[in-house]
């Protein structure tokens, strides 16, 4: 009998994360949004030239659209085609979750931010985060939780022993 082939780590599907985002913003709700590509941008991504820090999301027309995500063009990329790093790229989503991000945006004040990029089969996926803006004092405040959390976790490990 032949052995079943073990699937990858969930890690190694990432291509790129915004972990500015998380500073930032406080994430809410996230979506998973297909990206319409060009053949030499996917080629680009699987080496991993990517870079979603500077990324945002806005919603025009009834349509979802990614600017500043910079995927950077292969040295043997065709000549005959015109590579754009930074182009604008529209975003698959279904018209429910496009609704309720515009909602979202439009009424209640919300940010739509990319916090990750990934792999999920064949398909290149982008994660938008419906986030709403931190203020400084908030941000004190997650970085006093961090820091309680790992010496907590540092003398429960050291107590066991």
């Amino acid at each position: 009998m032949s052995k079943k082939k073990s699937k990858s780590k969930a890690g190694s599907n990432t291509i790129a994360l915004n972990k500015k985002a998380r500073h930032e913003y406080r994430i809410e709700d996230k979506f998973e949004a297909g990206m319409e590509l060009q053949g030499w941008e996917v080629k680009s991504m699987r080496t991993g030239k990517v870079n979603i820090a500077e990324s945002y999301v806005y919603v025009r027309d009834g349509e979802a659209f990614v600017s500043g995500l910079n995927i950077q063009p292969l040295i043997s990329a065709s000549t005959h085609v015109v590579a754009d790093p930074t182009r604008i790229r529209k975003l698959l989503l279904n018209r429910r979750e496009l609704d309720k991000l515009i909602g979202a945006v439009e009424r209640q004040g919300y940010t739509i931010v990319a916090t990750a990029l990934y792999w999920k089969g064949s398909w290149a996926k982008l994660e938008v985060g419906l986030a709403k803006g931190k203020k400084d004092q908030d941000k004190r405040e997650d970085e006093k939780d961090r820091e309680w959390q790992r010496t907590k976790d540092r003398v429960m490990k050291h107590s066991f022993r």
